[in-house]
């Protein structure tokens, strides 16, 4: 019997907790970050009440504190698209419970960039599950924190050094590394799509079998704020454009990002379509 995964999204409130978060990121100037974390918060809130549609029936959105993993549901044989920046790896164990799986089903942790809010619970889910991680090469000086970020994007670096020393992070290696093309054997088969810009390593994820791709940081996703990656996180944002229009050129019928509001794929195909000045498909 399969699960209802319309009811399987615990609760999110918007509550003190999430406010302090707030403040201390618009206490230390980052006012970029807190206008993203009220984004998250509203589209929490707001995809409570509004009804899920043109995804697949077996995705399920793990909402975090900065922006929404993605698990793929697969029995035995389920895989997480990025793992979130703090709380996510307990709502993936409360999810894990509520299908009646085990850590050992979580066969892949795939991720489409090393960034903190990204890749926060790698090695807490690692430890837990036993997952094999999937990344591409260039991204592992990102999650060890080392990356050597230069000019504007130095601030990202800063961000993260704060956020891995209040979290208490701790950095995993990758075990597979992927390739642009490389074919996945999960859900139906996922194709890695190297698309640089926002890091040298940034990849989506493609599925031919629901003509879907997850599209990483390419975009955020917001009702009242739909944007490109903020300036100060992109290490490499000349590539921004080739990326894009690789994208475009593919064609898919839903997109699904990272950081979004409502779980729609083809208001969000269509939004990034605006965004980056092409005509939708």
């Amino acid at each position: 019997m399969s699960p209802d995964f319309n009811r399987l999204s615990p609760p999110i409130n918007a509550n003190s907790f999430q406010f302090r978060i707030f403040s201390i990121l618009r206490s230390i100037k980052t006012d970029c970050l807190a206008i993203d974390f009220l984004n998250v918060s509203f589209g929490a809130l707001s995809a409570k009440t509004s009804s899920v549609r043109n995804v697949p029936p077996n995705l399920i959105p793990v909402r975090g504190l900065m922006g929404c993993c993605h698990l793929l549901y697969d029995g035995d044989n389920t895989v997480l698209l990025d793992t979130g920046l703090a709380g996510e790896h307990w709502r993936v164990r409360w999810l894990f419970r509520k299908l009646r799986l085990s850590p050992q089903s979580l066969k892949a942790i795939v991720l489409t960039h090393g960034h903190l809010d990204h890749a926060g619970n790698l090695a807490r889910l690692k430890q837990w599950s036993g997952a094999t991680i999937y990344a591409h090469p260039a991204e592992q000086a990102h999650i060890n924190g080392t990356y050597p970020y230069q000019g504007t994007s130095r601030w990202c670096g800063r961000l993260e050094a704060f956020g891995r020393a209040a979290l208490h992070y701790r950095p995993a290696e990758i075990d597979e590394y992927l390739s642009d093309g490389q074919q996945l054997p999960f859900w139906g088969g996922l194709q890695v799509l190297h698309l640089p810009g926002h890091t040298a390593g940034h990849c989506g994820f493609y599925s031919a079998k629901y003509n879907l791709l997850f599209s990483g940081d390419m975009l955020a996703s917001y009702c009242f704020n739909v944007h490109k990656p903020w300036p100060i996180f992109n290490s490499v944002p000349e590539l921004l454009p080739a990326s894009a229009e690789k994208i475009r050129s593919l064609r898919p019928r839903w997109i699904l990002p990272f950081h979004f509001d409502v779980l729609d794929g083809d208001l969000h195909r269509r939004r990034f379509a605006k965004l980056y000045g092409f005509q939708d498909w």
